[in-house]
């Protein structure tokens, strides 16, 4: 099986498939954005994402969640529960970090199960 990259730049792939898995990861467009809103931008990102992986939310295997302050965490927490499909909560990490961009609160690394004919 061959690898898939989506929109490869010398730096990294907005997504690499490989064995009916997708890897991806997102951050936030507007930076000036609060947490709330970095998460909601990156929860739409990560559908536009595995929409053409031929994926969706229901399929995230598991998240690694970076964030910069656990103070988020109840924001943070609130929208991925309103996000995720009742039952299909994966499995999940959390790392308070100092991400690349100080005005990144928020980045989500995702892997999920691609659709394919035998799903």
């Amino acid at each position: 099986m061959d690898i898939q990259r989506l929109n490869p730049t010398p730096r990294w792939s907005d997504a690499t498939v490989f064995n009916h898995m997708a890897h991806f990861v997102e951050i936030a467009n507007d930076t000036s954005a609060d947490v709330r809103e970095q998460v909601k931008q990156i929860f739409a990102q990560a559908e536009s994402t595995l929409s053409q992986v031929n994926s969706n939310k229901s399929r995230i295997l598991s998240a690694t969640i970076y964030v910069t302050d656990f103070s988020h965490m109840q924001q943070l927490n609130e929208e991925w529960e309103a996000w995720l499909p009742q039952g299909c909560a994966p499995s999940r990490a959390c790392v308070k970090v100092e991400l690349a961009d100080p005005s990144y609160l928020v980045e989500i690394s995702f892997v999920a199960a691609v659709i394919t004919a035998q799903s």
